[in-house]
């Protein structure tokens, strides 16, 4: 990996609660890729990056949680990871968890810091 950088994911108010939005850091063939979930004021961010196999997590744009918003899931094999520590909890993976991303948020304005590359 190669130098961070700090990104403006933004607003709280614009990500539901519960709810997710990817993001990307750095340009070219191997960006650096992850996602913030929201649950009611507080944000986490994590790599878009399955503890399993290693590819990303989601099919859809922003689609990271389960059906009833209360987990995070892989939508290739259904592992499903804790929403506030990334740990696998049911899955192939169970024990593994997902790469956490440092994410702040101030003055209501969500802001990730993590590599500019893999």
């Amino acid at each position: 990996m190669s130098g961070a950088a700090e990104i403006v994911i933004g607003p709280l108010s614009a990500i539901e609660d519960p709810g997710c939005r990817e993001f990307q850091i750095g340009e070219g063939d191997w960006p650096f890729r992850g996602f913030v979930v929201r649950r009611a004021d507080k944000v986490y961010a994590y790599q878009n990056f399955c503890a399993h196999v290693g590819h990303p997590l989601n099919w859809m744009p922003d689609g990271f949680l389960t059906r009833d918003n209360t987990a995070i899931i892989c939508a290739s094999h259904g592992a499903q990871y804790e929403i506030d520590t990334g740990l696998c909890f049911r899955g192939p993976c169970v024990g593994k968890s997902l790469c956490a991303v440092d994410v702040a948020v101030r003055e209501g304005v969500i802001y990730v810091t993590g590599p500019t590359s893999m």
